[in-house]
Parts: structure tokens; sequence; C-alpha cells
């Protein structure tokens, strides 16, 4: 797994073996960040990465003028992973990790506001309807700001129903759900 742009273009980050862990696709987060570049200036924007695994897509908006990301992942062996790639970046000063649950973190009362929040959970994982709304409802995003959710083609129709809005796009087998506080 690679960063495709900016800063950090073309350095290699590990990947957790973890079956709690499915990463995104070059394919899917070039798609991503090609759409992000025309939307938003990543210079000096903070960023959320919740289900962040190895934290691909974090380091990515980093790697291309992020200021800060916040990663939330619950999983130990997997933060520490992400940890790693931090620290082989040597991007410590930029970078917090929250070692909580999605819902814990979206329900936190004294939070930070995002530019950005990409939010890649384990495919069939549902408890991302409820961190969608907390986020939407508790003002974790910046007026401009962007949400994007990548989830699988499979879970379209139940995504549709809980998200209230249709997929942005289709990338291989994933969906695109794009939420934006105007």
């Amino acid at each position: 797994m690679r960063i495709i742009a900016g800063k950090y273009g073309g350095r290699i980050i590990k990947f957790p073996n973890s079956k709690f862990v499915r990463p995104t696709t070059d394919k899917v987060k070039e798609s991503l960040f090609n759409y992000l570049s025309n939307q938003i200036d990543f210079e000096g924007i903070k960023v959320c990465d919740v289900y962040a695994g190895s934290g691909s897509l974090g380091l990515e908006a980093l790697s291309r003028g992020a200021r800060e990301i916040h990663f939330v992942e619950k999983n130990f062996f997997v933060s520490k992973v992400l940890k790693e790639n931090i620290a082989s970046l040597q991007a410590e000063d930029k970078c917090r990790i929250y070692k909580i649950d999605a819902i814990k973190f979206s329900k936190m009362k004294n939070h930070e506001e995002y530019d950005l929040i990409l939010a890649d959970p384990p495919f069939f994982k549902d408890d991302i309807y409820i961190v969608i709304k907390n986020f939407l409802e508790r003002n974790y995003l910046k007026k401009n700001g962007i949400i994007l959710v990548e989830r699988s083609i499979q879970t379209k129709q139940k995504d549709i129903s809980n998200f209230n809005i249709e997929p942005f796009r289709k990338i291989g087998d994933s969906f695109i759900y794009l939420f934006k506080n105007n």
C-alpha cells in the first residue's frame, strides 16, 4: 500500500494483518482524492479518518498538505501499525490517534471540528449510520466541510435507506456517499 501524491508520494505504508481491516484500493483512493482536489484546498485543513486502519486515507490527506489528522481506530493491534506508519513519515506532531469506538468518538462532548471526515468502515459494519448522524447533528463538520463514506455495493439499499441519500459515485465494488455542510 502506498501514498499516491504529495509530500510523501510513493512512500509505502504497512497494512495490518487483521480480519477487522479492509484496505481501500489505490484505485478508490486515487478517485476519491482526485474528486477532493477539485473541491477543497488541502493546505492547512483538519481531517478526521474514522475506522482508520493503516491510516491510508488520512496519511494521503496529510501528504497533500493537511495541517492535522485525527485517526479513530479502536483495535489495539491495528492502531499499533497505524502509529508505526505515522512514525515512518516522521509526522507524529501532525497526527493524533483516538483508540476508541467510532460511536463513542462521535458522541464526544468537547470535540473538534473538521474540514474533511473520511470514513471507511468494514463493509458490513452498520454503526456507520449512527456515526454519520452524530457527526452531522453534533457539528463535527466545519462550514463547507465534507464527509466521504466508502461502502460495499452489497449494502446499497440499506445504506440509501439509512443515509437518506443515493451514492455519490461507484468505484469498483464500492459506493461512495457524500455529505456536505453548506
